[in-house]
Formats: structure tokens, sequence, C-alpha cells
């Protein structure tokens, strides 16, 4: 089989069928709010611990 050739073989039936009122809206668990987060170190810091953590791997 070439690439990108379809193979019906490979596709799974898929039971679509569910009840809509399980269903989770999106609209129901919204954020409407902000987030702040202060850590308390400098730019140069946070780009040196970020050196120490890629030279780690």
């Amino acid at each position: 089989m070439g690439f990108g050739s379809y193979d019906e073989s490979e596709q799974r039936d898929v039971d679509t069928d569910f009840d809509e009122d399980e269903a989770v809206t999106t609209e129901e668990n919204a954020h409407r709010g902000r987030i702040e987060f202060e850590n308390g170190a400098t730019s140069d810091e946070l780009i040196d611990r970020l050196e120490e953590i890629k030279s780690d791997e």
C-alpha cells in the first residue's frame, strides 16, 4: 500500500449514539476569571534555571 492509500480494514466502527442529557456542554464549565502568578524570580534567574534543566537532560 502506497503513501496516502486508504484501507477500509483499518477503520473501526465507533458507536456515536449517546444520550444528549448526559453530554457536557462547553459553556457549563467556562471560566471567566483571571489568574495571576508571581514567582519572585528575575528573568535572569529563570533563564539560568532553564539552562540548568536543559543541561541535566
